[in-house]
């Protein structure tokens, strides 16, 4: 990924968290209290037409090597 990019993508963040604030928070607590092998994941979306679709997880210890990665990048 080049700088360009890099900074593309940074400024779409920054948007995203203004646009839902909570978010953010949700993840950072998340992090701290129960991200950690053998937790799982879910995601649940609910389409405006009420269709639903979910999916889920076992975080492995690759899983937080990668979680903690993206951290990095943030800074």
């Amino acid at each position: 990924m080049n700088l360009a990019s890099l900074m593309t993508l940074k400024n779409e963040w920054d948007g995203f968290k203004q646009r839902h604030p909570k978010f953010p928070l949700f993840v950072k607590a998340a992090r701290q209290k129960a991200m950690q092998e053998g937790a799982v994941i879910e995601i649940h979306v609910t389409a405006p037409d009420g269709t639903d679709v979910s999916s889920n997880f076992k975080i492995q210890p690759e899983d937080l090597e990668l979680f903690n990665r993206l951290q990095e990048l943030k800074g």
